[in-house]
């Protein structure tokens, strides 16, 4: 391998480098060649690296790397970013995508040029209301799988002063969310793997959310199975009724959808935008 050809997409500014296995057979795919193209600062910088790849029993095969090198849990806004891929690509017909990510699979839709539908599969676990110690207080929090492990938390349940029940967080701006973040995501309650962490407020009927992704080990522009997860808490715990809008951080809105029978919930999707931002190569020598 001489150069690496790339594209650079993001999903409501979730950012990732996209390699095609087919123009580039002989890229060797390590952790440390991950980490190195991921860094925002001496590298092309992303928030992960997704290949792809032709598949026998679907439309395309994908993988995806955090920006740490490691790998197996779902990335929503990623798999969007795929479906985009793979239609510039030309693998798709009629803009359906079948697909498999880290071993299951999946299914999605080009809805136009600005938007990309995705369809998760039910989350595996729901926890509601349960308490967990950070930020020197113990915490109202909420768990719910949806591919990838999430934490929801309300603002308004993090305390500024924890000696003052009347202290909560207002705005989802002001909250210290890295800090926060970090310490839920490695809290003992969820070795070895860890989780990850979303903070919301909801403003009408729209949640804002922020969140602390690990394997990025910071917080995003927008986390696409987050969005959903929140999504799926509020549903319960606020009584919002889907489709679902949550405002990203990046500024971008996520919609989510689905159905619940039998206190079960189906037919769940994300929706929101995938775009390139451009293409380019890299040496070889930029791996030594």
């Amino acid at each position: 391998m001489e150069k690496l050809f790339f594209t650079k997409m993001h999903g409501a500014s979730n950012d990732f480098i996209f390699i095609d296995l087919k123009i580039n057979p002989a890229f060797i795919i390590t952790s440390e060649r991950i980490i190195k193209l991921c860094n925002r600062r001496n590298g092309i910088g992303a928030d992960g690296v997704i290949t792809i790849e032709d598949d026998k029993d679907s439309d395309f095969k994908m993988m995806y790397y955090n920006a740490d090198g490691t790998t197996g849990s779902l990335c929503a806004n990623g798999a969007r970013c795929s479906i985009k891929f793979a239609e510039i690509t030309n693998r798709l017909k009629n803009g359906k995508a079948r697909f498999s990510a880290n071993g299951f699979n999946y299914s999605g839709e080009v809805v136009n040029d600005e938007l990309i539908k995705f369809n998760l599969n039910p989350p595996k676990k729901i926890k509601y209301n349960f308490k967990i110690k950070a930020f020197n207080q113990m915490i109202t929090a909420n768990f719910v799988d949806t591919g990838s492990p999430h934490v929801v938390v309300k603002i308004s349940d993090v305390l500024k002063n924890p000696n003052d029940v009347n202290s909560g967080f207002i705005n989802i701006l002001d909250l210290p969310l890295v800090s926060i973040g970090k310490e839920i995501r490695y809290n003992n309650d969820f070795k070895p793997a860890g989780t990850n962490v979303n903070f919301t407020n909801i403003i009408g009927d729209i949640i804002h959310i922020r969140t602390y992704e690990r394997g990025v080990e910071d917080e995003t522009m927008a986390c696409g199975t987050g969005s959903v997860a929140a999504a799926v808490i509020c549903y319960v715990t606020d009584n919002l009724k889907p489709p679902i809008k949550l405002k990203t951080f990046g500024g971008d809105i996520l919609l989510v959808n689905f159905e619940v029978e039998n206190n079960k919930v189906n037919n769940l999707s994300l929706t929101g935008p995938a775009k390139v931002v451009f293409e380019g190569s890299v040496d070889e020598k930029f791996f030594l």
